[in-house]
């Protein structure tokens, strides 16, 4: 049998889970997952967190002592997630020393309730960089215009960053530059640029379901014929401004003083329409110097029959080009478009949070009322 997840990682591809549990941790499932499928990373965000604790009893014991505790349930959200989230370190830690740092990192997002203040955003990364105290973390911070800033500032302090809900090309223009200056920042404060480490996630298949919904009311033949391929070319250009920008004279000079480059992250890959292809936006991605982060059905689904056939990015620059050229003259607002993402995604992680706060809370008055 081919073995098409090894393929993917030969080709540069870092395979990670988009996923993360109490239970998917005890049972070694990850490890599993680590030692069978070229898992070499895991990302986390508050929806995957909400859906964790409302499934089994994994989280029982922790909650119960948290509860005698009398902790209030901010206290015991950060010791839950962290909690995971050191755990899941310590599993990818051999592959973190085997690569030389390049994999094996585990991120944890900021509150994203604070996703719009610059100044709490940076507390809140210090606090979760010192609670998991693990040189494979990753800090994940949104690209907001108020996130640039605490971006540039953690990564000053030598704090690892998974920048993401990264939508447009401007913003990632802007995710670089701040990228740059954080480096910059922390050479100067002397620290060791080798141990700093970040990517960019640059969101994929929830630009299809904007523009698709948007071609839909359009609703011309030609607007038909163009849903369904933003997501990759999007993307795909997003590829072209990294080759662009870590070519230029200052990334040299970063580069010359150890840093390790921002690798681009493609995020949200699983498929939302049911008739596209379950793996469009793996096989359509690769590229060397990338990372994948997968729902565990894409993985699943990449392993059993996805389609490797080298990279899929440069070849289309110009294809994707011209789609975008396309979306504008068929009246599509790309300019709207990613505004409305981005208040969209701050807002659906908030949602999640509140819901993890709101069955943590329930949990504890449960385990209180049960003491």
């Amino acid at each position: 049998m081919s073995d098409i997840l090894k393929e993917l990682s030969d080709e540069g591809v870092s395979i990670w889970l988009d996923d993360i549990s109490r239970e998917r941790l005890r049972t070694g499932n990850l490890e599993q997952l680590v030692k069978e499928r070229h898992v070499v990373g895991v990302t986390s965000n508050p929806t995957i967190f909400a859906k964790a604790l409302s499934k089994g009893d994994a989280y029982d014991d922790q909650v119960r002592d948290l509860a005698v505790r009398g902790v209030d349930v901010e206290e015991a959200s950060r010791a839950i997630t962290t909690y995971d989230i050191r755990w899941g370190c310590d599993v990818l830690r051999p592959v973190y020393d085997r690569t030389g740092g390049l994999d094996g990192r585990v991120s944890i997002e900021v509150d994203p309730r604070l996703a719009r203040d610059t100044r709490r955003t940076v507390a809140e990364a210090r606090a979760l960089w010192w609670l998991v105290d693990r040189p494979n973390l990753y800090i994940k911070i949104p690209a907001t215009e108020e996130g640039l800033p605490a971006i540039t500032a953690a990564l000053a302090e030598g704090i690892s960053v998974n920048v993401t809900l990264i939508f447009s090309l401007e913003r990632y223009g802007k995710v670089i530059d701040a990228f740059f200056a954080g480096l910059e920042q922390a050479r100067d404060n002397g620290h060791d640029l080798s141990k700093i480490a970040s990517v960019a996630s640059f969101f994929v298949s929830r630009v299809d379901t904007e523009i698709d919904k948007r071609l839909k009311k359009i609703g011309t033949d030609d607007a038909k014929g163009l849903e369904s391929k933003a997501g990759l070319a999007n993307a795909r250009l997003a590829y072209a401004l990294y080759e662009e920008k870590f070519g230029t004279d200052q990334w040299k000079a970063l580069k010359d003083a150890g840093a390790r480059v921002q690798r681009p992250l493609w995020a949200s890959t699983g498929v939302k329409d049911p008739d596209l292809s379950d793996t469009l936006y793996v096989d359509g991605l690769v590229a060397p110097d990338t990372v994948n982060t997968m729902p565990e059905a894409t993985l699943v689904a990449e392993a059993d029959h996805g389609q490797v056939q080298g990279d899929t990015v440069r070849v289309a620059y110009d294809e994707a080009r011209a789609h975008m050229a396309a979306l504008k003259s068929a009246g599509v607002d790309y300019d709207d478009v990613v505004k409305v993402l981005e208040d969209e995604g701050v807002e659906k992680f908030a949602a999640s949070w509140k819901q993890m706060l709101d069955s943590i809370t329930g949990e504890l008055d449960s385990k209180r009322a049960g003491a």
